[in-house]
């Protein structure tokens, strides 16, 4: 006989866990209790109907993922393990063997070894194939399972077995397998190098937990080469950590600053972030390359350095991603990530785009003060060889190659004060290219 079914003391328990995790619940249960009571309803059916078994704890976080989902593309719930990935990455290092993939069919190919890493270390090339991780095949494993099997504790091991392509041949050769000591990665996230004159060029891949610490070491060694203007490259960076855009955009600005604040509901979610008084950089002349891709912390760097006019931005609208989302743990290793407040420049311009004021839905980003809009394909090679050269050195010789139309107009400005002067107003308008034809070929003769 099939027991009764208390659905009163259900429907308690499910406004208690609602609780729980939203404290407004509880002074929101008398207007939503009947909601509340259709949510179990409709569990409890689900559970008793559906065509195979089902769980109470399956089925309260289905409710709790389409609960976050319908708020905004930003707040999330976190299962156990995506939580504990996203603390790994945050932090900006991890334990492994220093290898970038992409999944191929059956295989898993190298993109690049990390310089001075374990991976980079044993000679492992771009290109290599990975076919088995400590003897288990990978031909149908996923790439995020086989990038956790290659993580673990700092001074762990782990084999692979790879293929090589040969030499002057299409085909692959299986190399004897290799054991590898997992070490403390911290990813590269900087890049510089100097250009024609006294320019010097920085690129940010994105903002972790040691972007800074990269950023004030190549600015250091730029100015041992003669280093007097900077090119700040933040195109593709999707943003990361608040502190590390906040120490980014500080080093330019100084004299207390404002360099960004959060407003929210809550009171308590407004928050001003300054820069400190001194800063080294604050007086360098410089320009910010910017694109649809940077979001969120370059976002915020571009804003501050583009209102108090500390650097000309040029390129394409940013993509206009600047709330803040709050992470709250739960009790069995998830999380919520909930979107709390929003980000505003110093003149408080909302950076966020498609929010719910119409008066301002489907704006937001920041524009730059000169915009370049580069063929997809041009966009493409910036993207691969600045990347490249950040994880894999010997790449200078190639630049030249590139059309980086941005790049070439930041260093027109920098090398002309006049025309940099009048960036910074506002004034200025780069020099329209001409576009080049192709003289028709003559009509071939019949013979």
């Amino acid at each position: 006989m099939k027991k009764k079914i208390n659905k009163q003391a259900i429907l308690l328990t499910a406004v208690f866990f609602l609780g729980t995790l939203f404290p407004y619940a509880y002074s929101a249960v008398d207007s939503g209790l009947n909601k509340l009571k259709m949510l179990v309803e409709v569990m409890q059916y689900v559970k008793e109907n559906y065509v195979e078994e089902t769980k109470t704890e399956d089925l309260v976080t289905g409710a709790i993922k389409g609960l976050m989902d319908g708020l905004d593309m930003f707040s999330e719930y976190l299962p156990p393990k995506e939580y504990k990935d996203l603390k790994t990455e945050t932090k900006g290092e991890f334990g492994g063997i220093g290898l970038r993939l992409t999944q191929g069919e059956g295989f898993l190919e190298v993109t690049s070894p990390m310089p001075g890493t374990p991976a980079f270390d044993a000679k492992i090339m771009p290109k290599d194939r990975i076919m088995a991780i400590d003897g288990q095949d990978v031909k149908n494993m996923l790439l995020e399972d086989a990038i956790e099997k290659m993580r673990g504790k700092p001074g762990s091991k782990v084999r692979l077995t790879l293929q090589r392509k040969k030499e002057n041949s299409a085909d692959f050769e299986t190399l004897p397998e290799i054991t590898l000591k997992r070490a403390n990665i911290v990813p590269e996230v900087v890049f510089s190098r100097m250009l024609e004159g006294d320019i010097g060029y920085i690129y940010v891949v994105d903002f972790s937990g040691h972007t800074m610490e990269k950023v004030n070491k190549a600015l250091k060694e730029l100015q041992k080469e003669g280093m007097k203007k900077l090119v700040l490259d933040l195109r593709f960076d999707p943003g990361g950590l608040l502190g590390s855009a906040v120490d980014l955009a500080s080093a330019f600005l100084g004299d207390e600053k404002l360099i960004v604040y959060t407003k929210g509901r809550k009171p308590e979610y407004y928050q001003e972030y300054k820069a400190p008084v001194k800063a080294e950089f604050k007086d360098i002349p410089m320009v910010l390359l910017v694109n649809e891709a940077s979001a969120s912390g370059s976002e915020i760097v571009a804003g501050a350095l583009q209102d108090h006019k500390r650097a000309v931005l040029v390129g394409a609208r940013t993509f206009g991603k600047a709330s803040v989302q709050q992470l709250q743990p739960l009790g069995d290793g998830s999380a919520l990530r909930l979107t709390i407040a929003y980000y505003y420049t110093p003149l408080g311009r909302l950076i966020h785009r498609n929010h719910k004021d119409p008066k301002t839905a489907g704006t937001g980003g920041i524009m730059p003060d000169i915009v370049v809009k580069p063929k997809k394909e041009d966009m493409v090679h910036i993207y691969t060889l600045y990347n490249m050269a950040v994880y894999t050195p010997g790449k200078k010789t190639e630049y030249a190659k590139i059309n980086d139309e941005a790049l070439d107009i930041a260093k027109d400005l920098l090398n002309d004060p006049a025309k940099y002067a009048l960036a910074m107003e506002g004034k200025y308008e780069p020099p329209k290219k001409e576009e080049t034809k192709e003289t028709p070929k003559p009509a071939e003769q019949k013979k």
